[in-house]
């Protein structure tokens, strides 16, 4: 799969690690990934010790998912994070610009007032195979 990074100077550029656009080819497989939060897969537990630790389970998660799609991150062309709180943004920005390769997906970031299991993180992605 091909990922065709679209960029204008007619909008903001992008305020971290992620496109304006992304487009790719028509024909591949188009797999939607559900939120992915910091539970620990083996019991269930919220990992909680820091946002950083729970930040990164949830990446962990969301990476276990795409390769049981048959995926890798490279082939993810949108992200949606979500936050209890919005000044932990370029925490998250910083890790996901560590674990996400480029050219980075196209991506929202909303600020939600809670999540289940009261994690303070969540992320779900598109990719297409």
């Amino acid at each position: 799969m091909t990922k065709e990074i679209l960029h204008t100077d007619q909008a903001p550029a992008a305020v971290g690690p992620y496109s304006q656009a992304v487009a790719v080819p028509a024909g591949g497989k188009v797999v939607y990934l559900s939120g992915q939060i910091g539970l620990e897969p083996s019991t269930g537990v919220m990992v909680n010790d820091t946002f950083e630790a729970e930040v990164r389970r949830a990446f962990a998660n969301m990476t276990a998912v795409v390769t049981a799609a048959g995926g890798t991150l490279a082939q993810v062309v949108k992200l949606t994070l979500f936050l209890t709180d919005l000044s932990k943004f370029g925490q998250v920005n910083d890790i996901m610009a560590e674990l996400i390769p480029q050219p980075f997906p196209a991506r929202s970031t909303v600020g939600v007032k809670e999540l289940p299991k009261g994690a303070t993180f969540e992320v779900e992605a598109i990719l297409v195979i």
